[in-house]
């Protein structure tokens, strides 16, 4: 039975299932790009699929799904909404908006799958598929809704120079209304009425009618709002569009018109660096180059109410673009003669200047592609040999041609990093050093004029994406991070560290202008990065070739984000933890810039004073003991009076208390024993402590105090030290240490004439009694976990508090 418009259910009842195609996924008429529009008004591509329409149920309606090709999975679930607004757009897209602010495309493989579901469309929402929009945009007022019809059709004036003011007034009274557009859009469709309207443009020219051009200007510009791809298509052939931007020039609000055809016929000039033979391919960009100006240069630019008119020219300028790098791509006779002239030496300057241009503008058309698409386009230049040609480029003397190929460059460095790097090792084997891809980019990046580096930041971020061990590859016969990260090291890193290294041959840099200075910034912050991800090679980089040493020297320059850089670098170092790092600095006393440059920052409370305490604050809290020990060692004078903040005190403080344990062991034994909840004492030793309490000058002892005599430790407990209890007094050591605070007076407050106390106590200054102690979390009452540090099993907190009593 034959379906009727608007049923659904006779739709449906169609194939029992989606759509037309049945089903047949790889019905190339089906398949589609699907595009939404985003907030800078761009198409992005959300992926390829194959379209089909059907009922369902959860939508109660009959609904567009498009499945990916890739695996199946639903790109798109739209249901054909009775009310919505679709258009038919160059025979091969179709266009709606889901909500006020989510446009939709979906644009076809082939021109019969486009019109099948235009169809489908177009019956269920009652409509004759000829029409290009099945709506209104927006509903109108109930009385505009009479009045419209009342007057099914709208007539438009004679196309007559007298009538001009009065065309451009119903042109502008019909904008505001989205049923009177549509109204003027099918009759300026149907009678032709844009090429006579041209007519009179060049009559008014010629008569220098300026209030004629005037009003033809109000007219284009009201047609252009109006959005209509069938419009657009008239006025943008080949016959018509140099009129349409001539009445364009003639601006009102402007005292003199603009030279817009004189600039695209006289300065704009097509080079076809490589001749291209298809007639259509080079329509398609002759116009798509003047309907791109149309849109940056001629066209005022939209107020807010208008932006969204525009939405089809946009679409326009995108899918035109598509199509053209598909035409160029698919075309290997042009493809491989421009790569043949690139890299071909008799190629003179000025024609091998033309065809890069070309070719980074090819590249930044590709970017409208959809993925898979964008794979192939850029696997086509890869095998034509475009990494070769860019290092012929970059060798080249013109900065323009350079600039446009580290433009390309990044492109493919972006698409796929590995590609680059599997062609750099491979011409590492054949070249010097000196022409490597790699290097040519270092020197540009080292040499860039701009005094604000734009273009070195760039490669600075190129070289920092190759570099990167997250996006190498690594398979079963070998890992891309070990091959290239050694071909780097030898090849290519003393050319990224040679500004660095020339600039630090004295106590503080040579040269500290601020480009030098941003320059060195941004090596330091790609050696940061290593340091970060590389590991040994970079390490081993770093101390044979003493690097540390000459980046501190910026720690002296007057500009402040250099030596913070720096320092940074320094500080990453020191986050590792690595004794080899740790050996190399003490060796070299690398603490001296840094703790020079703090004492020359004073008194300032800035980032450098911040940076600086921090980086102490670290050793610290990680107990760093070689760096510790170096610190106190070497600096303490100078740092001693630093009151405002406790971590050089800490510093020493953890200081005494490792020298205290290498100069008595036992002791250092004895207390890891008595915080090992599950160590029982045994009746002679509980002697021996009674003893000693009774002995002790109640003076110089407060309520709550365990003492433990300091040297004489019963026989037994050297034969309690088992294995076990070292293991455990290891595990231990750090978070003893943390608890453990020096004081020099005793705790009445008096001074003590011949003791040191060392508390083991997670307080600074407070002892509890024991009597509230034993409730505490952590007492021999209460065990908790043990070996997390300041959990309530860790450390003995309270009963467990002990001064280990020293004679001085």
């Amino acid at each position: 039975a034959p379906e009727q418009p608007g049923a659904p259910a006779a739709i449906a009842g169609q194939s029992g299932g989606c759509g037309v195609a049945g089903g047949r996924m790889t019905d190339t008429r089906r398949r589609v790009k699907v595009y939404t529009l985003n907030e800078d008004r761009q198409w992005d591509d959300r992926g390829t699929g194959h379209v089909s329409s059907c009922y369902v149920e959860r939508l109660k309606g009959m609904s567009l799904l498009v499945r990916a090709e890739s695996d199946g999975s639903l790109l798109l679930e739209s249901k054909i909404n009775p009310n919505t607004a679709y258009q038919k757009q160059q025979d091969t897209l179709i266009v709606w908006s889901e909500a006020e602010n989510y446009d939709l495309a979906l644009s076809f493989q082939e021109k019969a799958g486009c019109d099948e579901i235009w169809e489908k469309i177009c019956q269920v929402q009652g409509k004759d598929p000829s029409v290009d929009i099945t709506q209104d945009l927006v509903d109108e007022s109930e009385e505009e809704r009479f009045d419209d019809m009342s007057s099914p059709g709208l007539e438009l004036p004679s196309c007559e120079l007298s009538r001009l003011e009065e065309i451009a007034e119903l042109v502008a009274s019909s904008l505001p209304s989205p049923l009177r557009r549509e109204k003027l859009a099918l009759a300026l469709e149907n009678e032709g009425y844009i090429k006579k309207l041209l007519e009179i443009f060049h009559v008014c020219e010629d008569l220098e009618n300026i209030e004629g051009l005037h009003h033809l200007y109000e007219i284009i510009k009201g047609i252009f709002l109006l959005n209509r791809t069938a419009l657009f298509e008239v006025m943008f052939s080949e016959e018509c569009i140099m009129d349409v931007i001539g009445c364009l020039e003639y601006d009102p609000s402007l005292s003199q018109s603009r030279k817009h055809r004189e600039f695209l016929t006289k300065t704009a000039k097509f080079k076809e660096v490589i001749p291209i033979s298809d007639p259509e391919l080079k329509q398609k960009i002759h116009q798509t180059y003047r309907v791109q100006y149309i849109q940056d240069m001629v066209l005022p630019t939209p107020s807010v109410f208008e932006e969204n008119m525009l939405s089809t020219l946009h679409s326009f300028i995108f899918f035109n673009k598509v199509e053209i790098v598909g035409m160029l791509q698919e075309d290997e006779k042009f493809l491989t003669d421009l790569f043949a002239q690139l890299t071909d030496e008799a190629t003179d300057e000025e024609k091998r200047q033309e065809l890069v241009n070309f070719l980074k503008e090819f590249c930044a058309f590709s970017q409208t592609l959809q993925p898979q698409n964008r794979d192939a386009f850029f696997k086509t230049l890869s095998n034509m040999g475009i990494l070769p040609a860019l290092e012929v480029i970059l060798g080249m003397d013109d900065a323009q041609v350079r600039s446009a190929a580290t433009d390309i460059f990044s492109y493919l460095v972006e698409y796929n990093p590995s590609m680059v790097r599997e062609f750099v090792m491979q011409e590492a084997q054949q070249n010097d050093d000196d022409i490597l891809l790699i290097n040519l980019i270092i020197e540009h990046m080292i040499c860039d004029t701009d005094p604000e580096l734009g273009g070195a930041v760039l490669l600075m971020g190129l070289l920092r994406t190759l570099v990167d061990p997250e996006n190498m590859l690594a398979t079963a016969n070998k890992t891309e991070k070990t091959e290239f990260l050694g071909f780097f090291y030898k090849h290519c890193m003393h050319v990224l560290t040679a500004p660095l290294l020339a600039n630090t041959t004295e106590d503080k840099p040579s040269k500290d202008d601020f480009q030098t200075a941003q320059l060195l910034a941004l090596i330091l912050e790609l050696l940061t990065f290593c340091v970060e991800h590389h590991t040994y090679h970079i390490k081993n980089y770093i101390i044979n070739k003493d690097i540390l040493r000459r980046v501190l020297v910026l720690m002296a320059s007057k500009h402040a984000f250099l030596a913070l850089c720096a320092l940074r670098f320094k500080r990453k170092i020191i986050g590792l933890k690595d004794e080899f790092y740790n050996r190399y600095i003490m060796k070299s006393f690398l603490f001296e810039p840094v703790v020079k440059a703090f004492l020359n920052n004073g008194s300032r409370y800035n980032l450098m004073n911040s940076a600086i305490i921090e980086m102490f604050e670290f050793i610290r809290v990680e107990d760093i003991k070689s760096l510790t020990a170096h610190v106190i060692e070497n600096y303490w004078k100078a740092l001693e009076d630093v009151d405002y903040v406790q971590t050089f005190k800490g510093l020493k403080l953890r200081f005494e208390q490792q020298r205290e344990r290498q100069d008595n062991p036992k002791l250092d034994s004895m207390r890891s024993i008595l915080r090992n909840h599950r160590y029982r004492r045994d009746a002679r030793t509980l002697e021996d402590e009674e003893e000693m309490w009774f002995n002790t000058d109640e003076d110089d002892m407060e309520d709550g105090e365990a003492v433990v005599p300091p040297s004489d430790k019963p026989k037994n407990d050297e034969d309690i030290m088992d294995p076990i209890s070292k293991f455990m007094e290891r595990k231990k050591l750090k978070e003893s240490e943390e608890k453990e605070v020096l004081l020099k007076t005793n705790l009445s407050g008096r001074q003590s004439p011949s003791f040191k106390l060392s508390f083991s106590s997670g307080t600074k200054s407070n002892l509890t009694s024991q009597s509230s102690a034993s409730n505490l979390p952590g007492s021999p009452g209460s065990p908790g976990s043990p070996g997390s540090p300041g959990s309530p099993g860790s450390v003995s907190k309270s009963t467990s508090q002990m001064a280990a009593i020293t004679t001085k």
